[in-house]
């Protein structure tokens, strides 16, 4: 997909002009209370991966867009398949975005948040070993800490034999985590999703078909449905789209401007 493709507002009132990064950062904004956004990308034909990973499908705005997100999040959830599958590295912020958490009075980082049953991590995983603040790590109290884990990363145990997703996520709130944005993967997503955890889905739909065989963003045991309405959608020149949803009664996104 080709690089530096302007966005514009198509809903509610379309931009005039492309949006530049303080109005980006305006619309996706950070909610008033505890809330948790979680943000896929897809094909149109609904595959969440191209050739296995998720960077397949992620062109330029995409990519923008998700450096804001992460830019106005306290803590950034992600499973422990998703980190070691996409390679996660240390979760880091370019110098005008630290500058932007300062000057909301936030911490210079957000705090990555790793959810994992079996704690199958390896400690050496720059994602562990070169973090800038020590990374969270949801799990549960059957669980068997490989070497070397409990010095680069907090375990937080809640449930028993399995994490318990609600008293994880209470844990993080009560720790100052209260604005938290989940990357996947789909069976994550599926389990907040199932336990009524989900506040926000951010989507941003790439312009290709992906075929047959790659599985959906969400995955797991079937759950109600719940309804999420639209709040805007926004387009980028290459043809990608970029879907915010959030549920009834939700914090309206309150941000400062400046990016």
């Amino acid at each position: 997909m080709s690089a530096g493709s302007p966005i514009s507002r198509l809903w509610p009132a379309p931009s005039p002009t492309p949006l530049d990064d303080t109005e980006l950062t305006a619309l996706y904004g950070r909610a008033a209370g505890p809330h948790l956004r979680v943000n896929f990308v897809t094909s149109v034909d609904g595959a969440v991966t191209v050739d296995g990973y998720s960077a397949g499908l992620s062109g330029e705005p995409d990519k923008r867009v998700f450096g804001l997100l992460r830019m106005l999040c306290d803590g950034l959830l992600v499973a422990a398949g998703t980190l070691r599958h996409e390679g996660y590295n240390a979760v880091r912020l370019s110098g005008p975005r630290r500058a932007w958490r300062r000057a909301q009075g936030l911490a210079e980082y957000p705090t990555l948040v790793v959810v994992s049953g079996s704690l199958d991590l390896d400690p050496a995983q720059t994602a562990f070993a070169d973090a800038p603040v020590r990374p969270v790590v949801l799990t549960h109290a059957a669980a068997e800490a490989p070497p070397g884990l409990a010095e680069v990363a907090e375990l937080v145990r809640c449930g028993t034999d399995r994490v318990d997703l609600a008293a994880g996520l209470a844990e993080l709130r009560r720790r100052g985590l209260g604005q938290l944005l989940c990357e996947g993967g789909p069976h994550l997503f599926g389990a907040l999703t199932a336990a009524d955890l989900v506040d926000e889905v951010c989507l941003t739909v790439a312009p290709l078909l992906a075929g047959a065989g790659p599985g959906r963003i969400t995955a797991g045991d079937p759950g109600p449905h719940r309804e999420l309405p639209l709040r805007h959608v926004l387009a980028a020149t290459d043809g990608t789209l970029m879907l915010r949803y959030a549920r009834d009664g939700a914090p309206a996104p309150g941000a400062q401007p400046g990016a």
